[in-house]
């Protein structure tokens, strides 16, 4: 598969503006800097942008990656939309490779607690899949799935001093349901394909370096090390009906963020917990850009409420 050029100059872009400058305004809780994870959404509310962020991994049924982008926008300060789309290229086993895009995704997220003293964040989500958007050939269905979810965000800078090391630490996650708008869908050979409703939830436990030398301890750390989150994130789904009631898939995520004041780079590898999510460990990557803080008095702020 071709990777296209406009993604060489995309990294380009994002090379000339990584200015190494401590983050402003894209989600804190109080001291608390939250990064944009890779394969958990994130609990806060922003303007911002994912393009691209690059999935490969060999499944049971062969090699799929996915090129996909995802734009956040506020409307108020506590509530935004977003919308998502991907590029999907399938090599099946003992076939020919196809490729195309995918459903368009929408999406609504509500912030409605923020606690800057405790570092905490709590929102609200709702998304749908909008069925027959994208192509049949890479699997996008043809009826909708929306999903509901909460979401929540927690640093621990609020541990006493005898814990002084895992000020850093901070976890991210959400639980939410996928229900589709259609139970069951008949295939070309006649066979009767069931679409159960679907427990997804995941957590992000992170590390921060950047949180480490601004608000507990300057233990030297030069660039590029002083900007680095580790991480590692765990995404389950388990259905919850129509035959396929408790088979989960999901993955084990480690990587790293490094994030300046506009834009952050993320790579993690991509463990399956069991053959029936994968075979092999993949990788996922992602190029974000901060849109509150590269255009803070246009495209990067709320298009009401704001002060």
């Amino acid at each position: 598969m071709k990777f296209p050029n406009a993604t060489l100059i995309l990294i380009f872009l994002a090379a000339r503006f990584a200015i190494v400058e401590s983050s402003s305004g894209h989600g804190f809780a109080g001291a608390r800097f939250f990064p944009a994870t890779l394969s958990t959404d994130d609990p806060f509310v922003n303007d911002e942008l994912s393009l691209p962020t690059v999935f490969t991994m060999k499944t049971p049924e062969g090699r799929e990656t996915n090129i996909a982008s995802d734009i956040a926008k506020r409307i108020t300060p506590n509530l935004g939309i977003e919308l998502g789309e991907e590029f999907v290229d399938l090599s099946p086993k003992g076939e020919h490779e196809v490729s195309g895009f995918g459903n368009v995704e929408l999406g609504a997220k509500y912030q409605f607690f923020t606690s800057e003293k405790h570092e905490t964040i709590f929102s609200l989500g709702a998304d749908v899949e909008i069925g027959g958007t994208g192509q049949k050939r890479v699997g996008a269905d043809s009826f909708s799935t929306c999903t509901s979810a909460f979401f929540f965000g927690k640093g621990f800078g609020d541990l006493p001093d005898t814990l002084l090391l895992l000020r850093p630490v901070a976890v991210t996650g959400l639980v939410g349901v996928v229900i589709p708008t259609s139970a069951s869908t008949r295939m070309s050979d006649g066979e009767i394909e069931r679409h159960p409703n679907v427990l997804q939830f995941g957590f992000a436990l992170e590390y921060s370096l950047i949180y480490l030398q601004e608000q507990v301890k300057d233990i030297g750390l030069g660039a590029p090390f002083d900007r680095l989150i580790p991480l590692i994130e765990l995404s389950f789904d388990t259905p919850l009906n129509r035959g396929q009631r408790g088979e989960t898939t999901g993955t084990i995520n480690p990587g790293v963020i490094w994030s300046s004041k506009y834009i952050q780079f993320g790579v993690e590898a991509v463990v399956p917990i069991n053959e029936r999510t994968g075979k092999s460990v993949g990788v996922i990557g992602q190029l974000h850009f901060y849109l509150d803080d590269l255009f803070p008095h246009s495209l990067g702020r709320p298009l009401f409420g704001w002060k």
